[in-house]
C-alpha cells in the first residue's frame, strides 16, 4: 500500500478518496493523487466522525442481479403474487415510479416490462451474514437495523487501523463491493440519527458526511 493511502496523519485531514481511501490535508483536489479516481468526498470534520449508518443498496435485488447478470439492465422488482406488496425494487425499476411497499398490481402498471422475483429470503440472510462479518473486521460496536443496514460505531479505532473511520469505512465498502458483488451506501456522523440522514444524501454507491457545522441549517431545509 502506497504511503498516501495510509495517510501520515490520520487527524487532520479533510479529505478521503472514496476508490483507494487516501486522505488529504486539502486544499480540494478533483483527482486522488494516488489512484486519480474523481471520487473524492471532503468534510471539514471528517477526520473526527466516527459514527455510521451503512445501507446495502436495493438489496434484495441487488443480490438477485448479482446471480444473474442478465439482470444488470433491466428493472427488477422483489415481491408476491398480484395482492403483494414491493418488497424492494432496483433503481431502474425506481425511475418508472416502482417503490417498497407499493401494491404489486400498481408496480406491475408502473413498469409492466418489470422481472418479478418472489424473495428468497435465505439467500438475503446469507449475503446479510456475509455483510456482518466484514463489518466486524473494523468494529465490534455494530447495531444491526435490519437484514440490509446497520449502525457503526467506529471510536478508538484509529489506532489500531491506521486511518481515521471514513478510511476505514471507505475500504470496508470497497471490501464488500468486491467481495459480495453489491454496493452500500454510507452515511458518517457524530450520532445514529445524523448518520442515518446522511446515508440517504448520496444513493447508490454513496458516501455522505453531515457534522457539527450543518446540522441545523440541515434540519432547518
Amino acid at each position: 500500500m502506497t504511503e498516501p493511502a495510509r495517510t501520515r496523519r490520520i487527524r487532520g485531514i479533510s479529505g478521503v478518496c472514496r476508490d483507494c481511501a487516501a486522505g488529504f490535508t486539502g486544499p480540494v483536489i478533483g483527482r486522488c493523487t494516488n489512484c486519480n479516481s474523481p471520487r473524492l468526498v471532503w468534510h471539514d470534520e471528517i477526520d473526527r466522525l466516527t459514527v455510521a449508518h451503512l445501507d446495502c443498496d436495493a438489496f434484495y435485488a441487488a443480490v438477485e442481479k448479482r446471480d444473474n447478470p442478465e439482470l444488470a439492465n433491466r428493472p427488477v422488482i422483489i415481491g408476491g403474487g398480484q395482492r403483494g406488496v414491493v418488497a424492494t425494487a432496483c433503481y431502474i425499476a425506481r425511475t418508472y415510479g416502482v417503490h417498497s411497499a407499493q401494491p404489486m398490481f400498481k408496480a406491475r402498471q408502473a413498469c409492466p416490462d418489470a422481472v418479478i422475483i418472489s424473495p428468497d429470503m435465505a439467500k438475503y440472510s446469507a449475503v446479510s451474514g456475509q455483510v456482518r462479518q466484514l463489518m466486524e473486521s473494523w468494529t465490534p460496536l455494530i447495531q444491526p437495523l435490519s437484514i440490509d443496514e446497520a449502525f457503526l460505531d467506529l471510536s478508538g479505532t484509529e489506532r489500531l487501523h491506521g486511518k481515521c473511520a471514513a478510511q476505514s469505512l471507505v475500504t470496508l465498502a470497497a471490501q464488500i463491493e468486491q467481495q459480495l458483488g453489491i454496493t452500500v451506501s454510507i452515511g458518517l456522523s457524530y450520532n445514529k440519527s445524523m448518520a442515518k440522514l446522511a446515508s440517504e444524501l448520496d444513493k447508490p454507491r454513496g458516501f455522505a458526511c453531515l457534522g457539527q457545522q450543518e446540522i441545523i441549517p440541515f434540519l432547518a431545509d
